[in-house]
């Protein structure tokens, strides 16, 4: 296989499909897919953007990774590192077997989402309600993720309805105008009527039905296996 090296931004079909290893039948066929992004030049010429060949190459080595993997590789995204450290403890005596890849910082977590498409992606209730949105938003709305099952808290989900006047420090900086497009989206049903949220039994102390169980992570387990289920169906 051919490397891409940095001071490539374009290649042609011919390149691409050393690259890639399939014809160049396959290449054209890519393009008018859209998988692959390409433009003409004034010859005629078709040119292929470097960056959406190595998506490309990403998309079959998660592809890969799954194929030679039977466990549940989740993605984990918390407000606190210590919330992670319970979670893989518990789930260490399920009987489902999940990789679980963790981060703490949101903008991190949705580009190791990207990265590695995860069978599901796990938000922890802490995360603040108005960046769970903000989450949520990108998530569903990225190609890479948006058909992937996310656990949200379910008391986040009662709660929704008045999300965006929660908080109003977690909107300090944030867009007026990007603001006003999350809000459209929640009336739209960005929470309620999105397929890919599931939601878990409420583990954040400050919502009422909290879960004082300190194992109480162990009741995570069938939420997993229907989100695994929601994905394969």
């Amino acid at each position: 296989m051919k490397a891409i090296t940095p001071e490539m931004e374009y290649l042609s079909t011919r390149q691409s499909a050393k690259v890639l290893q399939v014809s160049l039948g396959t290449v054209q066929k890519m393009v008018e897919l859209g998988e692959l992004i390409a433009w003409k030049t004034r010859g005629g010429h078709r040119r292929i953007l470097a960056s959406s060949l190595d998506q490309q190459l990403a998309r079959r080595k998660r592809a890969m990774r799954q194929k030679t993997t039977q466990n549940c590789i989740a993605m984990g995204i918390f407000r606190r590192i210590e919330n992670s450290y319970e979670l893989i403890e518990s789930i260490q005596g399920w009987q489902l077997k999940v990789d679980m890849e963790v981060s703490v910082d949101s903008l991190e977590g949705l580009m190791k989402s990207v990265s590695i498409s995860p069978d599901l992606i796990f938000l922890d209730a802490l995360i603040p309600p108005v960046e769970q949105v903000h989450l949520i938003h990108y998530l569903s709305n990225n190609s890479d993720t948006q058909r992937i099952p996310i656990l949200v808290d379910e008391g986040f989900i009662k709660l929704h309805p008045g999300v965006m006047g929660l908080a109003d420090e977690n909107t300090i900086g944030v867009i007026p105008q990007y603001t006003e497009i999350l809000q459209t989206e929640l009336d739209n049903g960005l929470i309620d009527k999105n397929p890919s949220l599931i939601a878990y039994p409420a583990t954040n102390p400050e919502l009422e039905g909290y879960l004082v169980d300190k194992n109480r992570y162990e009741l995570l387990e069938p939420i997993f296996i229907q989100a695994l289920n929601r994905k394969c169906s």
